[in-house]
């Protein structure tokens, strides 16, 4: 096994990191381009944007598995670095869009570039022991985190001064990254190790079998992809939303989306823990469903930004739900089952982050059309809805859990 420097873990780390900063400093602005572009017409950016998101949402879910075997078979580094120089150069198109059709090749091709994350995973396991592993994931974690706080404050600042400053920011950052690696990073998979047909694990709807062979998670299944469907409101809607609603410039948006990626981190990193190991996880998954619900009505109803404001804790502690689930579902296969459970339960969020754009979208686009900003909250108070149908489809599901002994 090939023991890279710290210099290379630190690359892997600043990928990370940077990957969610880029994408992070266009939240705030890429929807207000797209209002630009569209003279002003918020209800047809709006399903533009749906679009968009599930356009990108698909390459992540058919590219992963792809982008996977291909650093099985030709090593990890070379598929890092062509991702970074990938999403540098796309970001720096994107910059220089003439129009919306432009906007929507960049969204493509960063759908496919932005998929490193788990060839990157997949970095930190060939160079760490099985016993250190967790804890170099949490570091992963947290440059996760720690981008996608900064980079949403970041674009805002800068979309202030000039709508297309975040993307070529966020593209020198990434071509910056993808040179940098280019003379730090080594290979951490030697080429006797790597697969030679790796192509038949590219399949991303392969997973799913195994939810149909197991019918005791059928109904956690279906939580958790309505979960992730609700989920998708935030990154969906958001700017457009307080941007229609409120007024707010992309400073402010980048502001409120650094609080919740702050929120999340602090539920995350100090409160999550503790309160599933006080009350259990099915009570924590019921609670965390519940409060997600609740932070959805309150955005759906609050006619201010400040009351707006009221939801960011709630919607962080809503972070109990995912764990959670999570949690009961492994309980309900064998040990030697985890990873096609993982698995499956990727490919649902992936449809979710696909579905969900689409839908979500339309109905903020009808509802303003038809109400003006009285009604821009009906998004919000359906994806409560939805979460309302999650929280009774998971106490129903996990009223009598069945749990699978550590191995069959």
């Amino acid at each position: 096994m090939i023991r890279p420097t710290r210099a290379a873990f630190a690359f892997i780390f600043i990928t990370v990191a940077l990957d969610m900063l880029a994408l992070g400093i266009m939240v705030p602005v890429l929807p207000k381009l797209v209002v630009a572009f569209e003279g002003g017409d918020v209800a047809h950016a709006a399903r533009i944007v749906g679009l968009f998101g599930f356009v990108w949402a698909a390459m992540q879910f058919l590219a992963s598995p792809l982008v996977g075997a291909m650093s099985d078979r030709f090593g990890r580094r070379p598929v890092v670095l062509l991702s970074n120089f990938g999403l540098g150069l796309d970001y720096l198109v994107m910059a220089l869009a003439p129009s919306v059709a432009w906007l929507f090749v960049g969204r493509i091709v960063s759908g496919i570039t932005s998929s490193s994350y788990s060839t990157a995973s997949a970095y930190i396991a060939d160079v760490t022991p099985p016993d250190q592993r967790a804890a170099k994931f949490g570091m992963l974690g947290a440059a996760f985190g720690l981008g996608f706080i900064i980079g949403p404050a970041v674009g805002g600042v800068l979309g202030d001064i000039d709508l297309r400053l975040p993307f070529w920011v966020a593209g020198g950052l990434s071509l910056a990254n993808a040179a940098y690696g280019y003379f730090i990073l080594p290979e951490s998979l030697p080429p006797e190790k790597r697969a030679r047909v790796p192509w038949h694990m590219a399949n991303p709807l392969g997973s799913l079998s195994f939810l149909r062979a197991h019918p005791e998670l059928l109904a956690l299944g279906a939580t958790f992809f309505l979960f992730y469907f609700a989920h998708e409101v935030y990154p969906t809607l958001f700017v457009l939303y307080g941007d229609y609603r409120y007024a707010w410039s992309a400073r402010q948006l980048g502001l409120t989306l650094a609080l919740f990626g702050l929120g999340s981190t602090i539920a995350s990193a100090f409160l999550i823990g503790p309160i599933v190991k006080r009350i259990g996880e099915r009570d924590a998954m019921i609670l965390g469903l519940s409060l997600s619900a609740a932070s959805a009505l309150v955005v759906a109803f609050a006619y201010t930004g400040t009351l707006f404001l009221l939801s960011i804790p709630i919607a962080s502690l809503g972070g109990l739900t995912s764990p959670s689930l999570m949690a009961l579902a492994s309980r309900q296969v064998s040990e030697t089952e985890q990873g096609r459970l993982q698995g499956a339960l990727g490919s649902l969020q992936g449809i979710a982050m696909m579905v969900a754009p689409l839908v979500l979208s339309q109905i903020f686009a009808v509802a303003i059309q038809r109400g003006g900003r009285a009604f821009a909250g009906v998004p919000f108070a359906f994806t409560a809805l939805v979460l309302c149908m999650a929280l009774l489809l998971a106490a129903r599901a996990t009223r009598y859990p069945r749990v699978m002994p550590a191995s069959q």
